[in-house]
């Protein structure tokens, strides 16, 4: 079958399309034969080696498709069964193996590719609104990168919750995105200081949490944002890893909070991944939340996924296609 491996951490161009054994299941596995696999930053980050694993890999943590054959001690999943994951990392391929309690059944009239792009960032928006930072009607919330893959999720969750929304984003093509997803406020940053336009938006008064996931450019003045007491989620680092913080600093901003919160700790066991995925899955199947796919690619060109996805031109989910 074929697979994206990377051998040594750099740049797009290193991810090569290789011809690599079809997987087994062992005794709690199943294999999928994928039909859409997300593209997600954690992907880029294990590429570069900003998080290091072993070489050879192969990127990607999650996908949809068929299941197509179940190892001897599986019961609740059958040859057959349309299924997804997130957070199974070496998805970038034609059949993965996958632990069968990793598994999400996908909801009668769910396509594979809607599927796949619900499922990282999903729960990335579903456990940011729902348990980082509860939100409640009255809560003011600034989400950087609004009109991203999750950060359109975020938008749409937070005005379900009953909060005002504050976005940035980098043009005004995407400044409609993130209008039209329900953002009550979308500031260019590329044109004006975010923390000086929430704080006249604000009247002063500053947003009780921060969702950032772009980090370096970010985190100082995304703290400025913070009402005392508010809350900085720190939940990717897109334009580079946050250096360390002095803790006197969170007590000079009003004792406001810090967190780096990651989807691993938010799904730590299947009822935990279930309750999330089912909500979600919900959502959309009812219209209450919406999905943007910015574009689907084949397999072998998930180097320009990445140049695309780093370079911040994309709008919504990339997925690739084996």
């Amino acid at each position: 079958m074929k697979a994206i491996r990377i051998h040594r951490a750099g740049g797009p161009e290193t991810l090569q399309l290789e011809d690599v054994p079809q997987p087994e299941p062992a005794r709690e596995e199943v294999r999928v034969r994928l039909e859409a696999i997300g593209v997600n930053y954690i992907d880029t980050y294990h590429r570069t080696g900003l998080y290091p694993l072993d070489l050879p890999f192969t990127p990607g943590i999650e996908g949809a498709g068929v299941v197509e054959e179940v190892g001897p001690a599986v019961e609740d999943v059958r040859v057959g069964d349309r299924v997804a994951f997130a957070n199974s990392l070496g998805a970038y391929c034609g059949q993965k193996v996958v632990a069968a309690k990793a598994l999400a059944r996908l909801p009668e009239g769910m396509d594979s590719r809607t599927a796949a792009a619900a499922m990282v960032q999903g729960i990335t928006a579903h456990y940011l609104t729902r348990s980082t930072f509860p939100l409640r009607p009255g809560n003011k919330v600034l989400v950087h990168a609004a009109a991203g893959g999750v950060g359109l999720l975020l938008v749409q969750l937070a005005k379900r919750f009953g909060a005002t929304v504050f976005g940035t984003v980098g043009n005004r093509e995407k400044a409609e995105a993130a209008t039209a997803a329900g953002a009550d406020h979308v500031i260019l940053y590329t044109q004006t200081n975010f923390a000086t336009e929430i704080e006249k938006l604000t009247n002063g008064e500053g947003v009780d949490v921060v969702y950032d996931s772009v980090g370096k450019e970010t985190y100082e003045r995304s703290m400025a944002c913070l009402v005392p007491r508010g809350m900085l989620v720190l939940f990717g680092n897109a334009s580079g890893p946050v250096p360390p913080i002095d803790p006197l600093a969170l007590a000079k901003g009003g004792s406001i909070f810090l967190t780096r919160p990651t989807v691993a700790h938010y799904i730590r066991d299947r009822g935990e991944f279930l309750g999330r995925v089912d909500e979600i899955f919900a959502w959309i199947q009812s219209g209450e939340l919406r999905l943007t796919v910015d574009r689907a690619l084949p397999l072998s060109e998930a180097a320009e996924a990445h140049r695309l996805l780093e370079g911040r031109k994309t709008k919504g989910k990339l997925l690739l296609v084996p």
